[in-house]
């Protein structure tokens, strides 16, 4: 594509306008112009919350992908790559999820994390090679995010996991995307010019960076990774994590830090298992047994009809 077709290509994008409510930023004060740019940020959540039918799927296909032995695998360019690279990477200590579960695939590799690398994103071939180097399978599900929706990187990618038969998703912010006849599921968060012309990492980034967190977390609570609304698949593996696994102990069993302390020892700094101990009354091997057998759901171990037996010192305090 030439740089006539392109700019005629961009022309039609809406996150590629210019907006007419922010045309003098130049002129502002710093007040007016942080008050017109947090103006702007005010109609993101908005323009997720009318996603939300789309988003709900998409949870619905990474659940079933994960319960069946698949991964869930963002693939983006630029701001989008990064992104999801930074929610994969969170997902790993947030819910003790293996390294390789939750994987973010930027174009360009690590390097364009820090640095711009040009024409990565144009490269529709790349994005297959990258998903066939962590060898995709159809159990996988693959999200593409690109807030414009035309990504060669992210288009490639994406036609290679559904030729495979993958579940396929796409995060974009323009309507009639062409990402959005490629995927499945097509979310798109429309939210409009950005304040500053062209810079997508604004509003279509905040936009993203919302609908992954969406994504990633309610897929990770409809798989039992949560209890309430505390993050029980905690793994404390530093001081910080300690400390957190021992309040987050309090908190779901109202015991005091003694107790909370002692359960988490005696349960190899497994949170969700200490939790269990000290409400069912058991030791480390049956809250692991009462795990298995409800497939890691705190809750339903705990409502199970299984009567785990007493243990022989109990951490009740």
């Amino acid at each position: 594509m030439d740089n006539k077709q392109l700019i005629n290509e961009l022309e039609t994008l809406v996150s590629e306008g210019r907006n007419p409510d922010t045309m003098d930023l130049d002129s502002l004060s710093t007040a007016s112009l942080l008050q017109c740019i947090n103006r702007e940020d005010k109609k993101v959540p908005l323009a997720v919350e009318a996603a939300l039918p789309e988003i709900e799927k998409a949870v619905e296909l990474v659940v079933d992908a994960i319960s069946s032995g698949g991964r869930l695998i963002y693939i983006g360019a630029g701001t989008s790559g990064r992104l999801g690279v930074l929610d994969a990477v969170e997902c790993r200590p947030t819910f003790s999820v293996p390294d390789d579960l939750v994987v973010g695939l930027i174009a360009g590799g690590e390097q364009a994390l820090i640095h711009a690398i040009e024409g990565a994103e144009d490269n529709e071939q790349a994005g297959v090679r990258d998903l066939q180097s962590i060898h995709l399978t159809k159990n996988d599900v693959v999200v593409g995010i690109a807030a414009s929706g035309r990504t060669p990187y992210v288009i490639g990618g994406l036609n290679y996991a559904n030729s495979l038969s993958c579940p396929t998703v796409c995060v974009v912010c323009n309507p009639n995307a062409p990402l959005l006849d490629i995927a499945r599921v097509g979310i798109c968060a429309e939210v409009g010019p950005e304040c500053l012309s062209g810079s997508t990492r604004m509003k279509s980034g905040t936009a993203q960076k919302l609908i992954l967190n969406m994504i990633s977390t309610a897929s990770m609570v409809k798989l039992g990774k949560v209890y309430q609304n505390l993050m029980v698949d905690l793994n404390a593996t530093n001081k910080k994590l300690v400390a957190r696994a021992i309040r987050i102990v309090m908190q779901a069993t109202q015991c005091n830090h003694s107790t909370a302390e002692k359960a988490l020892v005696a349960a190899d700094n497994q949170a969700k298992a200490a939790i269990l101990m000290i409400l069912a009354n058991c030791n480390f091997e049956d809250a692991k047994r009462l795990l298995s057998a409800n497939t890691g759901r705190l809750n339903e171990a705990l409502n199970s009809q299984i009567q785990p037996p007493t243990a022989q010192g109990n951490h009740k305090g």
